[in-house]
């Protein structure tokens, strides 16, 4: 995120894609709230009517899996209509004249052929966004789990290059995390290709300072993804740690997964609560929650904050640094002997140029967001201010590419999921509240009227869902949330597993899934026994 969360107040113009901010970051979507009421315009992309379309000046309502023709059609505008930032480009970035010729091609009727969005609808939001003075940028996954993911974000990337909205107050491409600590887990090397600080495992000097500080010879090659750890499970893989993801109900094509776990020799899983995913396991470590542990953790704004144990945890329950670092000496790896979560700390710190003027003692009273590159800096709140970390920012030469799937006649309904505002991704923790399951105590598919009236079901009905994976049961909901031929659920209940639908393709770069596009065929279903 090249932005704080404070500067959410402070656009012109808000540019929200594939973001149900409402639901998903309802708290800092307050902020959104606040710029709009102080006058700040706001366009809205996003496959159904979310809680922002309610808000917004311009609703691009597209076709699912179609992001990154929308993103084209919006550069071919501003060129063309000369919005472009002459000398942020000519100062700051690279391969500019080759992007300009790229994008002349993608007009916004053709652009309006892929998406459905009417063409002069796209002309109107290019027109506002490349006006803006403060142009900000706002995504979630709703860009990213598709098989272009990477496409999309270089996409919106290229809208604040060509217009000079990064690096100033109340602008950036500013990514909402999914997760409280999903940015400490990657700064802390939780992603196969870097060791901590996102320092590049294969590149040499990185590779020397990393077996010296750890004081043995270190694989050179990058690591694998999860996706690939479960392909290779029950051959290469043998055993597997899975910490603190319910694998099971949050991965897609199910059927899949199940089979990967079961052909292992053996599975431990290291989780709060007995997950749908823990039952496959042969051992399960009891970890402790939030309240319970001492640590930090680093948020969606780059933002490092302590976390404080406030009651002691419960039965044989241990922290996971605790847990990792005695499993690792009982293998006989050495260097795991941490007495602390300050010491674990303390190590990133000494090897992260991110985090290098931070310590325990240092972020217990201060609040600071990286890069803390020396002793003493106050943090960097705000990205790329004076110039990229890396030289230049660049230009990358995107086209639009159909999803994996796309609908035929024997699935010829678009599936979209999500999450939803009163329970959070697999259940495990919000699923053990009687007041949130009050709220939502089961999952529906949203279905446009005129579809539920066209596929013979009713309101409050159930339909068989299909894809080429699999097939599960589902309670319909009529609302025109969901356009016609386009259907929405959230993958939360593990009574309703809709990723057994899910998993035809996945970004080549990332191998995210393409969870948020899945052909499927809807037909009425016999009411359950007992519901």
């Amino acid at each position: 995120m090249s932005n704080p969360l404070k500067d959410m107040e402070k656009p012109d113009v808000i540019f929200c894609i594939g973001t149900n901010m409402t639901e998903c970051h309802p708290v800092a979507a307050t902020r959104l709230k606040k710029a709009i009421a102080n006058g700040a315009k706001m366009i809205v992309a996003d496959p159904r009517e979310i809680g922002l379309t309610k808000l917004a000046d311009i609703n691009l309502q597209l076709r699912v899996g179609s992001d990154s023709a929308l993103l084209l059609g919006m550069a071919h505008v501003i060129h063309r209509e000369g919005l472009v930032d002459e000398g942020f480009m000519l100062d700051r970035t690279t391969e500019a004249e080759a992007f300009l010729k790229h994008i002349e091609e993608f007009t916004p009727e053709w652009a309006s052929e892929v998406t459905g969005i009417a063409p002069e609808l796209i002309e109107e939001a290019a027109l506002l966004y490349g006006r803006a003075e403060r142009g900000a940028i706002y995504y979630t996954l709703g860009i990213t789990e598709h098989i272009c993911g990477v496409d999309n974000v270089q996409g919106l990337c290229n809208l604040a290059l060509m217009t000079g909205n990064i690096g100033r107050e109340g602008t950036g491409i500013n990514p909402m995390r999914g997760q409280n600590n999903i940015q400490g887990a990657g700064d802390v090397g939780a992603i196969p290709n870097n060791y901590p600080g996102f320092q590049a495992v294969t590149d040499p000097a990185n590779q020397a300072k990393f077996s010296k500080a750890w004081g043995r010879e270190i694989d050179h090659e990058n690591g694998i993804t999860k996706v690939r750890a479960l392909e290779q499970a029950g051959e290469q893989i043998r055993a597997m740690f899975i910490d603190g993801e319910n694998t099971v109900v949050t991965d897609p094509d199910r059927e899949h997964c199940e089979r990967a776990l079961e052909s292992l020799d053996f599975l431990v899983v290291c989780d709060l609560f007995m997950t749908e995913t823990a039952e496959f396991a042969d051992v399960v470590f009891p970890a402790t929650g939030f309240g319970e542990t001492d640590g930090t953790q680093t948020n969606t704004e780059r933002r490092v904050q302590r976390l404080r144990k406030a009651v002691p945890p419960p039965g044989e329950a241990k922290p996971d640094w605790w847990i990792i670092s005695r499993l690792a000496q009982r293998m006989n790896f050495k260097g795991f002997e941490y007495s602390g979560a300050d010491e674990v700390f303390n190590e990133l710190c000494s090897l992260s140029g991110t985090y290098a003027g931070l310590n325990w003692d240092r972020v217990e009273f201060g609040e600071y967001q990286w890069p803390v590159p020396e002793e003493g800096h106050p943090g960097t709140p705000r990205l790329h201010e004076d110039r990229f970390i890396n030289g230049r920012g660049i230009f990358k030469l995107i086209r639009y590419r159909d999803p994996a799937e796309t609908i035929d006649d024997d699935y010829p309904v678009w599936l979209t999921t999500g999450r939803r505002l009163a329970h959070y991704h697999s259940r495990t923790q919000t699923g053990r509240s009687e007041g949130l399951d009050y709220l939502r105590p089961h999952e529906t598919l949203e279905v446009h009227p005129d579809d539920v009236a066209a596929w013979g079901a009713s309101d409050g009905g159930w339909v068989n869902m299909s894809s080429r994976r699999g097939s599960v049961r589902i309670r319909i909901e009529s609302t025109t949330r969901s356009p016609r031929g386009t259907v929405f659920s959230s993958f939360s209940f593990n009574d309703v597993p809709v990723n057994v639908l899910t998993g035809s393709g996945y970004d080549p770069v990332t191998d995210t899934a393409e969870l948020k596009v899945c052909p499927v065929r809807i037909e009425p279903a016999i009411e359950p026994t007992g519901d």
